[in-house]
């Protein structure tokens, strides 16, 4: 296995991707394939899955078995939970998760996907573009995945035609596009025998675009949470109250976006009391700026009423606090969710009681049309909700912000997730379609 040095990682960007796709289009061997023709794979591990594959008698190692690692995933062939995966190469760092693909099992990918800046969505070439293909895109720009990759797969079982492949690239494209999903590149692999997966193709010399790897090592990460709104969800008030500090009072949290400076003038929400930072902690050393995703705590230059799940924000930059919600649902669980459903809405470390007022409408995944008041949302389905807080709740628009746009509902009986919500619109505006002859190889 090939090494990489510290000063290497340490100079390369970081990309978060998840794997979708039906059942059997060959999401884990994708991942195998990936993690072994990059040199990720530890010998020992690759001997574990030589010795699993010849036990079953099998001639060549299964790649599946690097990722399905539940004893139910290995004998029924399919993947059930999420996979998270960490590798590297020499060019970026990535953190992968390889979700199911199975109906029952959609909402892990809800999971996967909720924090991943690409999405490979696997299609079987003998198949072609199905429901739970169309249910993955619709998740992927529901979440506002930035860019999205169609692996074309099995190319090696359709004799690697090229027609085939423009055919699923074109419908899959179209669909897409009037989910307003910013960026689709198609891509012919097939992952068992390894083509257009690390190493370019012999067998498809008319495809002239990246491989899958190559485009993740090179797909612009543009994403900047440093310059979004800033927003600090206060996970924990401390007051050591030791002779050392006895007047301490200090606002822990993660920054979910944005930065923060010493002097700067905020507001505590839902309250709206308004204050100044007086001190950055961080790792216990005092800093005059922190930015999103590092863990500090903020001290205040007022005594005013702070606890766990208010939200600080710059006092030029705060958002509309409201007890009436509207907003994009995935339900995730078993049970339905209807009308009148009284339910917890957790958003960021808040948690409040809220009711279903209304369900205007479902996604219909054929046509993407709306079925208008269906009353209910059964399990993996997509609708529109209208929810009343018995709290004001400060939320951003899904579209400003992934971290604080989004919420879950889970059954105050149990404590089971319910539904995972993104507020505001559905879907993002589409984008206009280039002329065939404007593009360059096949990036669709």
């Amino acid at each position: 296995m090939s090494t990489i040095t510290t000063e290497q990682l340490s100079a390369t960007t970081l990309l978060r991707f998840a794997t979708a796709g039906s059942v059997d289009d060959g999401k884990s061997t994708l991942v195998g394939r990936l993690l072994h023709d990059s040199k990720s794979v530890l010998a020992d591990q690759l001997e574990a899955v030589e010795r699993a594959s010849a036990s079953r008698g099998q001639e060549a190692p299964d790649l599946a078995l690097l990722t399905d690692g539940l004893r139910a995933e290995r004998e029924q062939g399919i993947t059930i939970d999420v996979a998270y995966r960490y590798f590297a190469t020499p060019r970026r760092r990535f953190i992968l998760a390889d979700t199911p693909g199975h109906v029952q099992y959609t909402r892990n990918m809800v999971t996967g996907a909720s924090t991943a800046e690409l999405t490979v969505i696997l299609v079987d070439a003998r198949n072609g573009v199905v429901e739970q293909t169309r249910r993955h895109a619709a998740i992927a720009a529901l979440l506002r995945v930035p860019h999205v990759v169609l692996a074309v797969n099995k190319m090696d079982l359709v004799g690697y035609e090229e027609p085939v492949f423009a055919a699923i690239a074109e419908e899959f494209t179209a669909y897409a596009t009037e989910l307003g999903v910013p960026e689709v590149t198609a891509v012919p692999i097939s992952a068992l025998a390894g083509d257009n997966v690390v190493e370019p193709s012999a067998n498809m010399d008319w495809y002239g675009g990246p491989t899958v790897l190559e485009h993740l090592e090179t797909v612009p990460v543009s994403h900047d949470l440093a310059h979004c709104h800033a927003r600090l969800p206060v996970q924990y008030v401390i007051r050591p109250r030791t002779a050392e500090h006895p007047d301490y009072r200090g606002y822990a949290g993660q920054i979910a976006a944005g930065t923060f400076r010493v002097g700067e003038e905020v507001a505590v929400l839902p309250s709206g009391r308004t204050t100044r930072i007086s001190g950055i902690d961080l790792l216990g050393e005092p800093v005059d700026v922190a930015w999103t995703t590092q863990s500090v705590t903020i001290l205040l230059e007022d005594d005013i009423d702070v606890s766990r799940g208010d939200l600080i924000v710059p006092a030029k930059d705060a958002p509309a606090t409201t007890q009436d919600v509207e907003a994009t649902v995935c339900h995730v669980a078993d049970q339905a969710l209807t009308v009148g459903h009284r339910v917890l809405l957790k958003h960021g470390t808040r948690t409040v009681k809220a009711i279903v007022k209304d369900i205007p409408s479902r996604l219909t995944l054929d046509d993407l049309s709306l079925h208008p008041h269906p009353g209910r949302l059964a399990a993996n389905d997509i609708g529109r909700v209208k929810i009343r807080t018995a709290e004001p709740l400060p939320v951003d628009s899904y579209a400003d912000s992934r971290r604080t746009g989004s919420f879950i509902l889970i059954d105050p009986s149990d404590g089971t997730t319910l539904t995972a919500g993104m507020v505001g619109e559905s879907f993002a505006a589409p984008e206009p379609v280039k002329d065939a002859a404007e593009d360059d190889g096949w990036d669709f």
